[in-house]
């Protein structure tokens, strides 16, 4: 196997093939992020969202219909937790275009975020507001790598530092403690899979402050610590990793047949009856195998 390494949408990139891939090929792949990088980061000032932040219309995007119809379900499912309009929230808490890192006053989301965002024939904001799509975006663009990829043959991991998708291989994958990175809470095993985990030790800054959010306060989750989860396409494993910080996120992971993980911020950790993760134990005995 051999191993491109990158660094690219503020994060390090892997992508493990049982050959080099060769320059048209990873030319194609950094085109592909940087097609979607322009399209929806809030941290490029020439990017299509920064483009709306005022409100207005733009081009649909290729990707909008099924991320933005993604978060419909995300919301539904907890109750307006999750919310493609949380960029205001994360900005008012420093987590701005600038990495300023500077708290002011938290600020929720629209709660009536799909009468204030349209995607229907355009890309539209009927009022001043900043699209945020980190929920589940990093994960879609993992599958966007991977489907560009689909000329190379054999074993391909797509890992977009902690968000992966796998192709004809079997893999083992260390579920990181989120409070010691040192060590793992257990071992996840896929195959023609995609896994993606969210922590609150992850794009955290200040007391208390990090980016998983909740969109009807503007104020960082306090229950959930991490998320691991398990599904047949990287978009959705990073959504339902998302709404496991939520309640009905369960439910949402096992309408969609995703497999999952959580640990909260007290250490409980709970899975899903039919999850390939082999948890650890710690030295205070093992660690505790429930259901919401």
């Amino acid at each position: 196997m051999t191993l491109w390494r990158f660094d690219a949408i503020g994060t390090r990139w892997e992508i493990e093939s049982e050959r080099d891939l060769t320059g048209h090929e990873r030319a194609r792949v950094s085109g592909v992020i940087d097609r979607f990088d322009r399209e929806w980061s809030r941290f490029r000032a020439d990017s299509v969202v920064s483009s709306l932040a005022d409100g207005g219309s733009s081009v649909l995007p290729a990707d909008a219909a099924v991320m933005l119809d993604a978060y419909r379900e995300l919301s539904d499912a907890t109750a307006g937790a999750v919310n493609p309009l949380v960029g205001a929230s994360l900005t008012a808490l420093g987590y701005d275009a600038a990495l300023s890192l500077a708290a002011a006053d938290a600020e929720p989301a629209p709660e009536d975020w799909t009468s204030i965002l349209g995607w229907r024939d355009q890309l539209t904001l009927a009022a001043p507001a900043i699209i945020d799509v980190g929920a589940l975006g990093k994960g879609r663009l993992v599958d966007l790598v991977q489907q560009e990829l689909h000329t190379v043959t054999g074993g391909l991991v797509v890992d977009a530092s902690g968000d992966l998708a796998v192709r004809g291989r079997r893999i083992r994958i260390g579920l990181e403690h989120p409070f010691d990175p040192a060590r793992a809470i257990g071992v996840a095993t896929i195959r023609d899979q995609a896994l993606c985990a969210s922590a609150v030790n992850r794009r955290a800054w200040g007391a208390g402050l990090h980016h998983v959010l909740d969109a009807r306060t503007g104020m960082p989750v306090r229950t959930w610590a991490a998320t691991w989860a398990i599904a047949s396409d990287a978009m959705r494993a990073d959504a339902a990793a998302t709404a496991l910080f939520f309640d009905g996120g369960v439910q949402l992971a096992a309408d969609w047949a995703v497999e999952w993980v959580r640990m909260s911020t007290d250490g409980r950790v709970q899975r899903s009856p039919n999850c390939p993760v082999e948890l650890f134990t710690t030295a205070s005995g093992p660690l505790a195998d429930a259901a919401e």
